[in-house]
């Protein structure tokens, strides 16, 4: 395997004012879901120039753009997601949102930013590639499920389609310039929840001649909440949260209704399955039992974020070649949190890791989905060369492979 050259990070920092630049720039128009047209026009436009096939989306704001190397080789996929989250601004920046109830909260600025960096980075380098890199911008990984939006639109089904995948995603609670990815499930699945138990209204001071959702609806949380611990098996681990409840409109009236919101996470899809066929008969047998009716709805989300393992193990191996042993490890467990980069790993192999953006001197940093979450710009650097050198490398590993066929 060809070791990434130092020139990579040199050359990666010299593309930092405008990676900033940009970023500052989606950080105070931040959009959501799937249309994003500023943020698609901000990408065309920091793309402008450079020698790059590009294509917009149909169905969504998305940027495909392709780079074609100097030498005739596989093609590797590199991928930023674009789109914001609903929620209101506390951080005090000098580029704050200037969109109300919308925010950057998750780093996605960031990742365009550093991608469009990696695109200049390797077209200074195009001669050199044995192969082609295709960059995608893609809309809606919040929710929207932008990424199986991009397949269905023929991510794949091109003269040249994407034999590998890498992706990055930053991570406040990690060091700055810090590197983590695990083979195997490194993100969980997430399907989302709803509850109604229906009982019978009446006064709260004759709760026998009624029929109280309240108290079923509480035993339905604490069962979900023992179930995970009796049925699931520890090292298959999964998360149930009820999250919402609501029943009732004043003090001494006992609703005909309660509700119930939540999600569940899980890191393999036999776990998930199980989960999520056992919830019904939980939840319908306990309002059985108290003589109440509960109709649940299930929302498949996401599924695991499964990396491929060979292609971590390859990762980890170009990151401390290029960070130093210290700055790339390999994670113990998953993340439960949720990602559509799943739905391209399902398809391709490839890895997605964490990038450390924790701010210089916040020993406790606002997490993701935070309105008060902050990154370290300066650690773009490093992500900006580390899509580059995951790009040239296994281009190059490809190459001497089929060299020597």
């Amino acid at each position: 395997m060809t070791t990434p050259t130092p020139e990579l990070i040199e050359e990666a920092r010299d593309q930092l004012p405008a990676a900033t630049t940009l970023r500052r720039r989606l950080h105070q128009q931040p959009e959501l879901g799937l249309e994003l047209p500023h943020t698609q026009q901000a990408v065309l436009e920091a793309l402008d120039g450079l020698p790059l096939a590009i294509e917009t989306g149909r169905q969504t704001t998305s940027v495909l753009a392709t780079l074609e190397g100097g030498r005739p080789g596989p093609t590797i996929l590199l991928r930023g997601d674009m789109d914001a989250l609903p929620l209101n601004e506390d951080t005090g920046l000098d580029f704050a949102s200037r969109e109300a109830g919308k925010m950057h909260a998750c780093g996605h600025d960031a990742h365009v930013a550093m991608l469009v960096g990696a695109a200049k980075l390797l077209t200074a380098r195009r001669a050199d590639l044995p192969g082609r890199v295709l960059f995608m911008f893609q809309p809606g990984e919040e929710g929207h499920f932008g990424a199986r939006v991009m397949l269905d639109e023929g991510l794949l089904d091109r003269a040249h389609p994407p034999a590998a995948a890498f992706a990055i995603h930053a991570a406040p609670n990690l060091p700055a310039g810090m590197v983590a990815t695990r083979p195997s499930a490194l993100l969980a699945s997430n399907d989302d929840f709803q509850i109604h138990v229906r009982g019978r209204g009446g006064h709260a001071s004759m709760p026998h001649d009624a029929l109280d959702p309240i108290p079923v609806a509480c035993e339905i949380v604490q069962a979900l909440q023992t179930y995970v611990t009796r049925r699931v098996n520890a090292f298959e681990p999964a998360v149930i949260t009820v999250a919402y409840i609501r029943g009732g409109t004043t003090f001494n009236v006992i609703p005909e209704l309660a509700t119930m919101r939540g999600t569940v996470r899980t890191v393999s899809e036999r776990t998930r399955k199980q989960v999520v066929s056992d919830i019904r008969g939980l939840v319908e047998g306990i309002a059985r039992a108290h003589g109440a009716e509960a109709d649940l709805e299930l929302w498949e989300g996401y599924p695991v974020t499964a990396n491929d393992r060979d292609f971590a193990h390859f990762t980890l191996g170009v990151a401390r070649d290029l960070l130093g042993e210290r700055l790339a490890v390999e994670m113990p467990n998953a993340f439960m949190g949720a990602e559509d980069f799943s739905y391209v790993l399902e398809r391709l192999p490839g890895a997605m890791v964490f990038l450390g953006v924790r701010p210089e001197g916040v020993r406790h940093p606002a997490p993701n989905h935070s309105n008060r979450m902050l990154l370290n710009e300066d650690a773009m650097a490093t992500g900006i060369a580390l899509h580059a050198a995951i790009a040239t490398t296994w281009l190059e590993r490809a190459a001497a492979q089929s060299a020597s066929r």
